[in-house]
């Protein structure tokens, strides 16, 4: 290793691709960010554009190491991380998708859902995959598109088809697309198909057959940390790929969680929290999912329980974009902090029905306990405090089942720079929340799987002393005071279910 050399990371995100070049402390050097557009078609509906995202990552890419002033001789290596479950079906000759890529938010696969569960329910293949039944997942995704586009399944027989998750999709073109790109994901997001054998890390054959899957379109399960190929031709020519973890995995990786018991929770578009359970997968009988946390090469799998939240970010967008109750983001704490207290309101999210741990498709969202003496304030500490009831849920869900008493919260994404919600995010969970020095822990979790696997870094230990403290919040309400809270909270959860039926959208 050259002191000149570092990491550049991919991070493809629901709503924009960054690109960050990093040094060997694990230190950020240099980054480049652009959004993509969000394709809402009708209700429920959630598209990107596959090629769009393809063309803003070269964009940051070249952005990234400009501002850096390095050329790709100096990177040593290639990490992707990405929004998991959102899927992208296209022509392995052409490289054009078949269809605008289907975002991990979409719920158009209900019907395709339902057909599956008759069969067994929605548990029916939970103890290979730690998946339940669900829209959130990505092989339902396909078997709609080869059901719905007109040609895509006769394509897909005759073998002109390729899918995969964004790291698959992203991969192929990094290293040469049609011209002998290689088409591969990692275990970390495979686990996220719904057809992915937890235990043997290979497509299960049966569940692929059930959805109508030719197999010739499955990329192949590697790894999270190893050179899958390289960049051809383009600004990282000959620079290896080496890192692939979904985004919230990435996370995980970058907070150093890589003990069993430690967790992380990431506050992006939506909620996602992890708790590292070792080389053995466990069953969840509380509503979260058993996944596969990262794998180093040849090493066993390291395996997770996680909580994934749809809308907690989103909301505050939501505020800002359909209702324009804020001009910005950040608007959110001004006026949150201009009371006390929630007045007794309290909003569920349920746009997409209820994740974690509930998983109610049937849910919607509800502003409930409102009053005259509700003010702009109250409602905009009722977005907020929604989020942290949330993840409080999914606590109590991942004691229920690990047995294992949380002692201290690592926290990371967009919204950790709000203190109010830190505060009040600790206060509900009775420990402390902390956020490390360096935020960008879901880029940095996949530099550090890229660099692993070339040497750039030497082993995991490294990735333990990078990591530091900036900021720690301790809980500060009196006990009595949340249980009220989170009591109000579940009366409120309860006034969301049952709202979607066959005549209601």
């Amino acid at each position: 290793m050259t002191p000149a050399q570092h990491v550049l990371a991919i991070d493809q995100g629901t709503t924009s691709t960054r690109a960050i070049v990093f040094d060997p402390t694990g230190k950020p050097v240099a980054s480049a960010q652009l959004e993509h557009a969000q394709i809402l078609p009708r209700a429920g509906w959630v598209e990107h554009d596959a090629t769009e995202i393809w063309r803003t990552t070269r964009t940051v890419v070249g952005g990234a190491l400009a501002r850096a002033n390095l050329p790709s001789s100096a990177v040593a290596a290639v990490g992707l991380t990405n929004q998991r479950e959102t899927v992208v079906v296209w022509d392995r000759r052409t490289g054009e998708p078949v269809h605008h890529a289907i975002v991990w938010q979409d719920t158009r696969t209900q019907g395709i859902v339902d057909r599956l569960a008759r069969n067994g329910g929605e548990q029916r293949w939970a103890a290979t995959t730690g998946l339940p039944l669900a829209t959130y997942f990505a092989g339902p995704k396909v078997a709609w598109i080869l059901e719905n586009v007109e040609g895509a399944r006769e394509r897909a027989e005759a073998g002109d088809l390729l899918m995969g998750t964004i790291d698959s999709w992203l991969v192929w073109n990094l290293t040469g697309g049609p011209d002998g790109g290689v088409h591969v994901t990692d275990v970390t997001n495979a686990s996220r198909t719904l057809m992915m054998d937890l235990r043997t890390l290979a497509w299960d054959e049966d569940i692929v057959a059930e959805l109508g899957i030719p197999r010739s379109m499955l990329p192949t399960i590697a790894s999270s940390s190893q050179e899958y190929g390289t960049c051809r031709p383009g600004i990282l020519d000959g620079v290896p790929v080496a890192g692939i973890l979904g985004d919230q995995h990435a996370a995980t990786f970058g907070q150093a969680c890589l003990e069993p018991g430690q967790a992380k929770n990431t506050y992006g578009t939506g909620n996602f929290m992890l708790l590292n359970t070792g080389t053995e997968p466990v069953p969840s009988a509380n509503g979260l999912l058993t996944t596969v946390c990262y794998q180093l090469g040849d090493a066993p799998a390291v395996y997770a329980l996680e909580g994934s939240i749809a809308v907690t970010g989103s909301l505050v967008q939501w505020v800002r974009d359909n209702l324009g109750l804020i001009s910005t983001a950040a608007e959110i704490e001004e006026h949150a902090l201009s009371v006390e207290d929630n007045g007794g309101a309290y909003f569920v999210p349920a746009f997409s029905g209820l994740f974690a741990p509930h998983w109610r498709p049937d849910a919607r969202g509800a502003l409930v306990g409102l009053t005259r003496y509700v003010t702009k304030g109250h409602l905009a500490r009722a977005v907020l405090e929604a989020t942290a009831f949330q993840t409080a849920e999914v606590i109590e869900a991942m004691r229920a089942d690990s047995g294992v008493e949380l002692t201290e919260l690592k926290v990371d994404g967009g919204m950790v720079v709000n203190d109010l919600l830190m505060q009040f995010q600790a206060d509900m969970l009775g420990v402390d929340v902390v956020r490390p020095e360096v935020a960008e822990t879901t880029a940095l979790g996949a530099a550090y799987a890229a660099g692993l696997a070339v040497g750039y870094w030497e082993s995991t230990d490294q990735i333990t002393a990078n990591w530091a403290e900036d900021r720690r919040w301790t809980p500060q309400m009196p006990t009595s005071e949340r249980d009220r809270l989170f009591r109000n909270w579940r009366k409120a959860v309860a006034r969301t279910l049952d709202w979607v039926d066959d005549d209601v959208l």
